[in-house]
């Protein structure tokens, strides 16, 4: 298991826009790099990115071999109701990881 960051208010006012901040440990080999033998180092990165408030998906990312080891995301939400928000990250040799935050609305 990866270790994931991640920063977001535990509070916020209904219609409030929140910044959420993630992050993730994992090395992201692109694939075409040389290792000690010669040949291509694997490829191994996370492919997807993906936040639900409460069931619905408030934002999703595409990651490519071009980023950065330990992918940083920042994206903005709207704070409608108290709820728990589902962060995923999902790539290759069957990576998966799931965080959950909660965040308290008040009116």
């Amino acid at each position: 298991m990866a270790r994931a960051l991640i920063h977001m208010p535990k509070t916020a006012r209904a219609g409030e826009v929140i910044e959420i901040r993630a992050l993730i440990s994992h090395p992201m080999e692109s694939g075409y790099r040389p290792g000690a033998d010669g040949k291509a180092v694997p490829q191994d990165i996370i492919r997807q990115f993906t936040c639900k408030y409460e069931g619905e998906q408030v934002f999703a990312a595409e990651l490519h071999p071009a980023i950065a080891a330990n992918p940083y995301i920042a994206f903005f939400t709207v704070a409608t109701v108290s709820g728990t928000l589902e962060f995923t990250w999902s790539g290759d040799n069957g990576f998966s990881q799931t965080e959950r935050m909660a965040l308290a609305v008040t009116p």
